[in-house]
C-alpha cells in the first residue's frame, strides 16, 4: 500500500511501474517488468506444467489486459486468443491460483433494481497490467492510463480489506442501464462507494452513478477519486485527489 512507502510513493511512478518492491527498486524498472512478465508469468507457468501451450497462454495474458478494469466476457477473450472457452477458463484459474489476477463480483445486497451479473477482472499489479497491455498507434493512451489508475486503486482497496481487522468485501456496482460505480466496500465499517476518474476536474456526470447509489443506500459513504488537487464536497460525495487518498489509506481507516 502507498502508506507503507510514505514519501517514496508517487502516483505517476506507481501508474507506470506498479507496486512490486523489486520493480520499484530496480535501476531499469521497465526492463525488469518485461523480464518478470516473460520469465515468471510465462516460462515458470509452463515449467510447472500448469499449461500445455505457452503461445496460447501468452496470447491469453495479452487478451486479459484488455479486460483489466472491465466486466469480463470470457467467450470474447477465448476468441481473441484462439482457444475454446473451457481452455480460457482454465487459464483464468491459473492466474487466480497464482494470485496474478482476481475477479470482482457485483454488489447485490438488498438490490432494488436489476443489476449486472458478470464479474470484473483486474491484474494484481498495475505494472504487470502494463507489461501485458500492447501500446501502439491504435491504443489510446488515455484508455490505458485510466485502466491503470482504476487497477491501482483496486489493488489498494483489496489490500485494505485483507489487512483490516474487521471483515470487509470488495465489489463493484452496475445496473442494467449501465450506471456503474467502480468499487463498493461492504463490511463492519459500513458501505463505501468509490468511483475513480482519470481527470483533473469533477464534472456533474461523474457524480451521477454515486447519486443513484445514494438513493438506494442512503447510509453509504460516497467518494470520487480524481487527478485534481483539491478536496471538494458535492451532492454528499467527497471528491479527493487520488494520490492523497491512497497515501492516507491504512488498515481500519478510510480517508474522509
Amino acid at each position: 500500500m502507498a502508506a507503507e512507502f510514505g514519501r517514496d510513493f508517487t502516483l505517476n511512478s506507481a501508474l507506470q511501474h506498479g507496486m512490486l518492491p523489486v520493480i520499484r527498486a530496480a535501476h531499469d524498472p521497465d526492463a525488469l517488468l518485461g523480464a518478470y512478465n516473460g520469465l515468471y508469468l510465462r516460462e515458470e507457468v509452463q515449467m510447472e506444467g500448469l499449461v500445455r501451450n505457452i503461445g496460447s497462454f501468452a496470447r491469453f495474458l495479452e487478451a486479459m489486459s484488455y479486460s483489466h478494469d472491465s466486466v469480463l466476457n470470457l467467450a470474447s477473450v477465448a476468441r481473441d486468443c484462439h482457444v475454446n472457452r473451457k481452455t480460457a477458463e482454465g487459464y483464468l484459474e491459473v492466474l487466480e491460483d497464482l494470485l496474478l489476477g482476481f475477479r470482482l463480483n457485483v454488489f447485490t445486497r438488498r438490490a432494488k433494481r436489476e443489476l449486472a451479473s458478470h464479474p470484473k477482472f483486474y491484474y494484481f499489479d498495475t505494472g504487470v497490467f502494463r507489461a501485458n497491455r500492447p501500446s501502439g498507434p491504435l491504443d489510446a493512451v488515455a484508455d490505458i492510463d485510466g485502466a491503470a489508475l482504476e487497477g491501482l486503486v483496486a489493488q489498494h482497496l483489496r489490500a485494505w480489506c485483507a489487512y483490516s481487522s474487521d471483515p470487509h468485501e470488495l465489489y463493484y456496482w452496475q445496473t442494467r442501464s449501465q450506471a456503474e460505480i467502480d468499487f463498493i466496500i461492504y463490511g463492519a465499517s459500513g458501505i463505501h462507494a468509490i468511483e475513480v476518474k482519470n481527470s483533473t476536474r469533477v464534472r456533474p456526470e461523474d457524480l451521477r452513478a454515486l447519486r443513484s447509489f445514494g438513493e438506494y443506500y442512503p447510509q453509504s459513504q460516497r467518494f470520487l477519486l480524481y487527478r485534481g488537487k483539491d478536496r471538494i464536497k458535492r451532492d454528499d460525495v467527497l471528491c479527493i485527489p487520488c494520490e492523497e487518498f491512497l497515501l492516507a489509506l491504512t488498515p481500519n481507516h478510510i480517508p474522509h
